[in-house]
């Protein structure tokens, strides 16, 4: 089927015409490969072209071959939890691109997609309206198992319709048992080397799901609004150092400031900055005396509404080392005045309440001092008894604080309470019920991090990290981390395989304990910690090497693993071909705390090194103007509905190759757009390229690249030079594959839009269509045309498979059976390269770029040009595009794209008076520099004399109607 494309194809002549008569003597392209592919057709032909060509078992192909490098990325498991999303295409699509390539060039890629199945977002899903205490243990993992294996399933059938390689048969899921089992394996060695140990210390603690949390599992809210205070401890003991220098100091009392005035019943002291300035001020409103740090009197002052006049500054903090409060809301309670490094000047009064057991800084404080860690809140976050009957079994996030008895009306009560206002500041929630959390005391199973930290710091010096910046967060994560919770207090997920002594509380956890119960979760599954006895679990041999007494005498331990352990060690589990080691870890932004962390941690801890030779770290997908996803505002994008479109037949169908497209062409180290003008844009990109394909295709049409090609040496110089050109993308396009981030697509669009539609395309029409079939110079060109499509449809198919592989079984060279992802990367050689043919031909589009600069907007073809070149070298170049002086079918003539071209010294003194004259010089650069020539030349063009060649429609015929002398030519020769 003949067609016209954007690069300007031959037009079917008016019938009747003079042109009519040669039509089918031009030899226009011809194809059945479809310009555009819309609607059903499309989803069809897109599940047909995998069927057909196997995507299914293509990974398992490259899996059996030989080859002499392996490429390995790690899939971090996507949560069991809900149905595909845009982050999933994004992440899981950028992997598949980079897989693609690297199994093109001949690797092996390792790459085993996984699901992280455990915890409690899919433990609340699954129990739904239940209550956890109507069901047993074992009845809420069961719910949850066929929750997360449903939500598997339909997030695995979404991977596999956007074309994403791998061996969907033997996937990792964190709740089997070989995976389980891998895992305690890891837990066994960092309990063995002592990173993991039970301590009771201050973790997040949410109230609203029951269970501690890591600081993975947090998100922070920047609008949460808590009722702040200043209040005052009266000081009942003046620090030596103080009363020695001001006199008259018996009824001065410290003023503090929280956001967090349910903790003042825990508090246990008062620290200060040891290096910071601090006054004694007196206020004019009351005579009130308060002990401050020196720089906050003028804020305090302005707050408080009146003047704060200074009775006496202390240069250094230390000063106040000695001194007691009295509690303000416990009779008889006395608190220090203590030194600590955590306080600042930003907010406050440079003087900060303490609580051990509801802060980690205050927390450090207490095991420095020895101070006692009282814990006041239970794991619903209400009052305990301790608190006094007045708060107990008031939630401390609401009734504590929003409504009386409160702590804040205790503190007025007493006269303590100074000022309250309405702080709106980031607070931590949790990630999973959106409910703020607050810090609580709790026997807990922890890593010990402070002790990995270093080691993980020098670790991640060998790890290249896409984008570098991410670097500095990851490094600041792991420094704020000092201890990592593990142990959560739910049913679903992987037992911590301790048992606890009946009467002393005390934990037997061992590497024969641990040993025994991995290898039952092996075999089993972690179900059995539940489904079997006592004795299986600790049978009596393992209790003679642990030197423990009866089996009876212990009960198993009821809390879990924190999730980011269960995915954290998933090196261990899913790794062992490569050594445990992974040539990327490639996720979003959020995994710089969680599990890029998680991982590094654990993998430190057991072998010294990172999982990791690279991090790549994307962002996050939002809406076309930036904003976050909701649904609530409504913009949410369901990647099924990109692909098949949604229940509004309205809604545009696009296919998965758009979904792919708008991966690849994205800056993905930023925020993510998506949105119909994103994706319109995308498939009218795929179209545009789909339309250079097709001229490519059409112009090969019967074409035997085996029998027909020409040799480079004998080709035109123009084609010679779109080798050189195709073997520099090829490089091109090979080193953007190595990165991230678009650069590829950029590559790809300049090579089509500049170095083929703008230039050789519309160059060669005329030798393609008009010059005889068989002629070297329309063979020389399909010769190129055949490299330029194999070579641009390999470096498309990583990201548009399904386009590559319908463009392969339309080209010609191999047979109809063939598949391009078993064919291999582009083949270019270096024998391409010719320095010499590059510097021709740009000298000549140089003296071509002024000749069109100075016929804006006219026809190149009605202008005969002459070229006036000094001799030298840039004159040689041109005499091997046009050996005679004056010619209208020479390759010079052709890069002109004019009627005729005269080859000259000078311009003649004769030209006509509608002559156009322009000049230009060309800096000619060959072998590394050594051979520099700057050249001058004069260009002169005048309307051609020739009439339109009814044929080529080219301006060298003799007289009107009649053939040029090329077009007779061919036309008897072919009688």
């Amino acid at each position: 089927r003949a067609f016209s494309t954007e690069e300007g194809c031959v037009q079917p002549a008016e019938v009747g015409s003079a042109q009519s008569l040669y039509r089918d003597t031009v030899l226009v392209p011809r194809t059945d490969f479809p310009m555009k592919v819309t609607g059903q057709k499309l989803l069809d032909q897109e599940v047909a072209i995998q069927k057909k060509c196997g995507f299914a078992d293509l990974y398992a192909w490259q899996r059996s071959r030989k080859a002499k490098k392996e490429f390995c990325v790690h899939d971090g498991p996507p949560y069991a939890n809900g149905d595909p999303h845009v982050g999933h295409a994004l992440n899981k699509i950028l992997k598949d691109i980079r897989n693609r390539f690297e199994m093109l060039k001949g690797r092996r890629v390792h790459y085993i997609p996984g699901w992280d199945c455990h915890g409690l977002p899919i433990e609340l899903k699954a129990l739904g309206e239940l209550t956890p205490s109507s069901l047993t243990p074992l009845q809420i993992r069961q719910k949850a198992r066929a929750f997360a294996e449903e939500a598997i399933t339909r997030q695995k059938a979404a991977f596999q319709r956007w074309g994403v390689m791998a061996d969907w048969d033997h996937c990792y899921y964190t709740h089997h048992g070989v995976y389980e089992a891998a895992q305690l394996k890891v837990f066994q060695e960092m309990h063995g080397k002592g990173f993991i140990y039970q301590d009771h210390k201050p973790v997040f603690w949410s109230p609203s799901s029951r269970t501690a949390l890591a600081e993975a599992e947090l998100e922070y809210n920047p609008d949460h609004v808590s009722r702040a205070i200043y209040a005052t401890f009266p000081l009942t003991t003046v620090p030596a150092n103080i009363a020695s220098e001001v006199a008259g100091l018996d009824n001065v009392s410290v003023l503090v400031w929280t956001t967090q005035p349910w903790t003042i019943p825990a508090n246990q002291a008062v620290c200060y900055m040891p290096k910071a300035q601090y006054s004694v001020v007196k206020r004019t409103d009351s005579s009130q005396m308060l002990l401050i740090a020196a720089e906050r009197t003028a804020s305090l002052a302005s707050l408080l509404g009146t003047e704060l006049e200074t009775v006496g500054t202390f240069t250094e903090g230390s000063q106040l080392e000695g001194g007691i409060c009295k509690h303000p809301v416990i009779p008889d309670k006395f608190v220090q005045l203590l030194p600590a490094n955590h306080v600042t000047m930003a907010k406050g009064t440079g003087l900060v309440h303490t609580a051990p057991a509801h802060g980690m800084d205050d927390y450090s404080v207490a095991s420095h001092f020895n101070l006692p860690v009282e814990c006041m809140v239970d794991e619903d976050g209400k009052f305990t008894e301790l608190a006094g009957p007045e708060l107990h079994n008031l939630a401390v996030m609401t009734e504590g604080t929003d409504k009386a008895p409160t702590v804040i009306s205790m503190l007025k009560d007493c006269g303590a309470l100074v000022n309250e206002e309405r702080c709106v500041h980031s607070y931590p929630y949790d990630w999973r019920t959106k409910q703020p959390v607050i810090i609580r005391p709790s026997r807990q199973w922890f890593i010990d991090t402070a002790s990995l930290k270093d080691k993980a710091k020098e670790a991640l010096k060998k790890v290249h990290i896409l984008p570098e910046s991410a670097r500095g967060s990851l490094l600041a994560m792991l420094d704020r981390r000092t201890y990592w919770c593990i142990s959560r207090q739910r049913s679903w997920g992987v037992p911590i395989p301790v048992f606890y002594h009946r009467e002393t509380g005390e934990p037997l956890l061992n590497k024969y304990t641990m040993s025994h119960i991995t290898s039952l979760f092996k075999e089993k599954g972690s179900d059995c910690w539940w489904e079997l006895p006592l004795e299986t679990l600790l049978p009596e041999e393992v209790l003679e090497k642990s030197k423990a007494g009866p089996a009876i005498d212990y009960v198993r331990g009821e809390d879990v693993l924190d999730i980011w352990f269960d995915s954290g060690t998933s090196w261990a589990a899913v790794l062992e071909e490569t050594g445990c080691m992974a040539d990327a870890y490639l996720e979003g932004k959020d995994q710089i705390g969680g599990w890029f962390q998680s991982s590094l941690l654990t993998s430190v801890a057991v072998r010294n090194k990172a999982p990791y030779r690279s991090l790549v770290v994307h962002g996050f997908v939002v809406g076309e103007k930036g904003e976050k996803m909701s649904k609530s505002v409504g913009n949410v994008v369901d990647p099924d509905e990109v692909i098949n479109g949604g229940k509004d037949t309205a809604t545009t169908a696009y296919g998965a190759d758009v979904l792919r497209w708008w991966v690849a062409e994205s800056n993905v180290f930023s925020e993510v757009q998506i949105g119909a003008n994103v994706l319109n844009s995308a498939r009218d990109d795929i179209n545009k390229l789909r339309n250079s394909l097709r001229f490519l295709l059409g112009n090969l049409q019967g074409f035997d690249p085996q029998v027909q090609a020409t040799e480079p040496a004998d080709m035109h110089y123009i084609d010679q030079y779109m080798l050189h050109l195709l073997h520099k993308y090829s490089i091109k396009v090979t080193d953007a594959y190595s990165e991230f981030g678009g650069r590829v697509v950029r590559v790809l669009q300049a090579f089509i839009t500049g170095d083929l539609s703008s230039f050789y395309f519309s160059i060669i029409k005329d030798r393609l269509y008009c010059e005889p079939e068989d002629s070297l110079g329309r063979r020389s060109c399909q010769t190129v045309l055949e490299k330029v499509l194999d070579g641009v449809t390999r470096s498309i198919a990583p990201i548009l498979p399904h386009l590559a592989e319908e463009v392969y079984a339309h080209s010609p060279g191999h047979k109809e059976t063939q598949t391009l992802f078993k064919s291999g990367w582009i083949q270019s050689t270096s024998v391409w390269l010719r320095p010499g043919v590059e510097e021709m031909v740009e000298g000549a589009c140089a003296i071509r770029d002024s000749f069109l600069s100075s016929i804006p907007g006219k026809n190149p073809a009605k202008y005969d040009l002459t070229i006036a070149i000094k001799p030298g070298l840039l004159f040689e170049l041109m005499e091997c595009l046009q050996g005679e002086a004056t010619s209208t079918s020479s390759q010079l003539a052709e890069l002109m794209m004019v009627a005729r071209v005269d080859l000259t010294s000078e311009l003649p003194v004769d030209l006509p008076p509608d002559a156009l004259l322009s000049h230009g010089t060309f800096l000619i650069n060959l072998e590394g520099g050594v051979i520099r020539e700057n050249s001058a030349y004069a260009i002169a063009a005048v309307p051609t004399s020739g009439s339109r060649c009814p044929r080529c429609r080219r301006h060298t015929a003799e007289t009107a109607d009649a053939l040029c002398p090329r077009c007779r030519t061919v036309l008897q020769s072919s009688q």
